[in-house]
């Protein structure tokens, strides 16, 4: 679980980072960035699923991992408008972002919880 939680943490850095272009006016972030914040958004869902699937894990485990997934789909969404060129819609970008922590936050209280 802690190489997906650092995987997701690189993967933030770069949510923020576009979040606040979006929110200061910019409709698209540069394809690249978008594309490394998924990628590693992507390498930590996979991470967490193998562990969640292999092995016995906490409910607050299950519960980041379906709060990783809706965040993915709202990522996928997300991107589909910028490869349509289209303006990223704000609320969609805040929602994205509020699940990803939200996940984030309860990811590291069962990798906590687990070391105890």
């Amino acid at each position: 679980m802690t190489v997906a939680a650092v995987l997701f943490a690189i993967a933030a850095l770069g949510g923020v980072i576009i979040a606040g272009m979006r929110l200061r006016g910019r409709q698209l972030p540069p394809l690249g960035l978008a594309l490394v914040h998924g990628a590693f958004a992507a390498g930590g869902l996979i991470a967490f699923l193998v562990v969640v699937v292999g092995r016995a894990t906490s409910t607050q485990a299950v519960v980041a991992l379906v709060g990783f997934i809706i965040a993915a789909l709202g990522g996928f969404f997300l991107f589909s408008y910028h490869l349509r060129r289209h303006a990223l819609p704000v609320p969609v970008v805040i929602v994205h972002g509020l699940i990803a922590v939200i996940s984030f936050i309860i990811l590291l209280i069962a990798i906590f919880a687990a070391a105890t």
